[in-house]
């Protein structure tokens, strides 16, 4: 009798506390960004932001909004794939303008050239030069024709189970990989000058509770697996610097590298 008769209170707190839960997992995503494109504005300077950050995540996030036409899961998580594309796009913005701002001899650099300015226009299809343009508009050719193609394939392959599955393993495993170039880099070097501890506490606690979210959701398996390798990888980055930090390395010189690539 007591239960039923809390029902009023503890029917609304539930339905708010997965609202927030929905709410926390479409714009958490971004959240961090926000403080990187500010900082970008005020110092006019975008070297400590990697756009290859930008790349991944559109990439990771294409894929999944595919995958959700092939198997189902959950809208915040559909939302949060399309708000988390549009969030890249503008930083991809921001750094195109203020590095081509910046580069005051730089030669054009385009995803697609034009032939009637071969020698000041150039075709980047040379892994060294990759998603390295001078036009915002390059990255939306790309990313078009990334989605148009990736697109075609699913629609072609709707009906496999396998291609759709698999398709979903590509999407979390990418954006899963986010925090690896950053492991490597300590690994590398040794150490983890740079590097922010809060920030890997960032990473850490958010994809803690995107795995916890997936789990109580009953979300994919994929999102599952790569939620908790996610949160190994921002472990295993923790560990290094706890171990760095008891046995420093001397000094390299070397020459200092934004402090990761990992979404924030």
């Amino acid at each position: 009798m007591e239960a039923e008769g809390l029902d009023w209170l503890l029917v609304p707190l539930h339905q708010l506390v997965s609202w927030g839960a929905a709410a926390a997992m479409v714009f958490g995503g971004v959240v961090p960004y926000v403080p990187q494109y500010r900082d970008i504005r005020r110092t006019q300077n975008a070297d400590g932001f990697s756009t290859y950050v930008c790349l991944v995540l559109l990439v990771a996030n294409i894929l999944r909004i595919l995958f959700w036409f092939g198997r189902r899961f959950e809208s915040p998580l559909l939302w949060q794939s399309a708000i988390m594309i549009l969030t890249m796009l503008l930083m991809l913005k921001l750094c195109t303008e203020v590095r081509v701002a910046n580069e005051l001899n730089a030669r054009r650099r385009s995803f697609a050239g034009d032939s009637g300015e071969t020698k000041a226009t150039l075709i980047y299809f040379d892994p060294h030069h990759f998603w390295q343009w001078s036009s915002f508009w390059d990255y939306v050719q790309c990313v078009l024709a990334f989605t148009g193609v990736a697109g075609y394939i699913t629609y072609l392959s709707i009906d496999s189970t396998l291609f759709v599955e698999t398709l979903g393993f590509l999407a979390v495993l990418t954006e899963a990989m986010l925090g690896v170039p950053q492991l490597y880099r300590n690994h590398r070097h040794q150490s983890t000058e740079g590097m922010s501890i809060k920030m890997v506490l960032m990473w850490t606690s958010g994809d803690a509770f995107k795995t916890a979210y997936f789990l109580l959701k009953g979300a994919p398996l994929q999102f599952s697996v790569c939620g908790l390798l996610q949160v190994l990888v921002d472990l295993a980055i923790l560990g290094q610097a706890y171990a760095f930090a008891r046995h420093p390395q001397k000094p390299a010189l070397h020459a200092v590298h934004p402090a990761g690539t990992k979404a924030l």
